[in-house]
């Protein structure tokens, strides 16, 4: 595709690591099939986009800061309604630009960009960093809006799951109607629903029955799975391991270690850190814990000794951890894990084992699937406040260590090859990407 008339499409991110780092390995890819990519940044986050800058001379930023905060907020729905006052600031620059964006990609939190894409008079696709289950429920909770009860069912999703109350969205089971940023966050998730079209980061192999499941619910095709989008994606993490982490692991024996990481949001409490503590010692194997900062606490939630008892086998890492690049590493044969949507897909093209606790958000409806449809893991708790018993999770680490994984171990290497087979030429993710830039270039040659 020539450079010269290559069509230009604006990425709008949600400024959270998770979301983030995924459009902008969707812009990498874009930018592979010859598209120009503008990529909305914060500040704070531009940081993060120079590895695909550097690498991507298509790829551009527009840089524009969020509201100052006045008063400090623990509320996130206070930054997707922060986002909202972009609406302005994006349209003059899109409006003043020599060659306006075609198409607006946006995530999922960002329901407000569709009416900007209208102003526009270009089309709006919504970006999903989470799979196909996730995205159907929560299509199906903000159309049909259940009132609070013990148990919620889907009839028209795939297996027709019913959750209790307290598995659903924060964001839905936070809504009070009338309240503004209720009604504003109700709008937006509305909004998705009428959008022009939606990519996903999955794969056909992955959740493909719930993709046909949204093509039928919205009306239309223009639904594209183009994950697992980490594979072959820029980031900024991609550091690679330090050495002592490095050394360690090559030391190991091959599918020996069990890598634990509940994610960058979740602060585990001091009982949960003591008991997989404790879990840990008792079952024997070997272990990489990156334990949160703030949870790690300089060490003081940890069991008196742990680490001393646990020297040569087990290795603790404080805050961020390179998680591709240990999951990638041939001695890491299993993850517990929280069941967020990036460390799932991570997991799944590492080809590893998987303990999952899921605790909050769309984490409930991503361990269903992977436990009870995919069999590529096996549930250990559930729920931000619940606890193992110590001799049951040690047991299902040590089973899971064990012979590869056994059955679950050979269906998630099957998983693993649907994976990388789906992003390469000739697959389905492969060709999802194509198919939507072919409709990017449509529309530039109609504008």
């Amino acid at each position: 595709m020539s450079r010269m008339c290559a069509p230009h499409v604006l990425l709008i991110p949600y400024p959270q690591a998770g979301h983030l780092l995924s459009m902008l390995d969707l812009a990498h890819h874009l930018s592979l099939r010859g598209l120009t990519i503008t990529v909305h940044s914060t500040p704070e986050n531009l940081s993060k986009l120079h590895p695909l800058i550097s690498s991507s001379p298509t790829v551009h930023p527009l840089l524009l800061p969020l509201p100052d905060k006045s008063q400090p907020s623990n509320d996130f729905r206070d930054t997707i309604v922060a986002m909202g006052s972009l609406y302005g600031p994006i349209l003059s620059w899109a409006k003043a630009h020599p060659t306006p964006p075609v198409l607006i990609v946006s995530d999922l939190f960002l329901g407000w960009t569709r009416r900007l894409a209208e102003e526009l008079s270009v089309p709006r696709v919504v970006f999903s960093p989470s799979g196909a289950p996730s995205l159907s429920l929560t299509y199906g909770l903000w159309r049909e809006m259940p009132k609070l009860s013990d148990d919620v069912s889907f009839p028209t999703l795939p297996n027709s799951p019913i959750y209790p109350w307290r598995q659903l969205s924060m964001l839905y089971r936070m809504y009070r109607e009338g309240d503004p940023v209720s009604e504003f966050v109700k709008k937006g998730m509305r909004d998705n629903i009428a959008s022009w079209g939606v990519i996903i980061n999955s794969f056909k192999g992955m959740d493909g029955a719930y993709v046909e499941h949204l093509k039928r619910d919205l009306g239309h095709n223009q639904v594209w799975e183009a994950g697992p989008l980490n594979v072959l994606g820029i980031r900024v993490e991609r550091a690679g391991l330090g050495p002592d982490v490095k050394g360690w692991l090559d030391g190991c024996p091959v599918g020996s270690v069990v890598y634990v990481c509940f994610g960058t949001m979740i602060e585990l409490t001091a009982r949960q850190v003591e008991v997989i503590a404790k879990a840990l010692e008792r079952s024997g194997v070997r272990f990489l814990w990156a334990l949160k900062a703030a949870a790690a606490s300089d060490g003081d939630l940890l069991p008196d000794g742990f680490e001393e008892r646990t020297a040569g086998r087990g290795v603790m890492m404080r805050g961020w951890a390179a998680q591709v690049e240990i999951l990638g590493h041939d001695a890491v044969g299993v993850f517990l894990n929280h069941c967020g949507w990036n460390s799932i897909l991570e997991g799944v093209t590492a080809g590893v084992s998987l303990l999952a606790w899921p605790m909050l958000a769309d984490q409930f409806f991503n361990a269903r699937l992977v436990v009870e449809e995919l069999g590529v893991a096996v549930m250990v708790c559930e729920g931000e406040e619940s606890v193992p018993e110590v001799g049951e999770l040690a047991e299902k680490v040590k089973e899971a260590v064990s012979e590869g994984g056994g059955e679950m171990g050979v269906r998630g290497r099957e998983l693993r090859r649907k994976a990388l087979e789906a992003v390469e030429v000739g697959g389905s993710s492969y060709g999802d990407l194509d198919g939507f830039v072919g409709e990017v270039v449509k529309l530039h040659c109609l504008a």
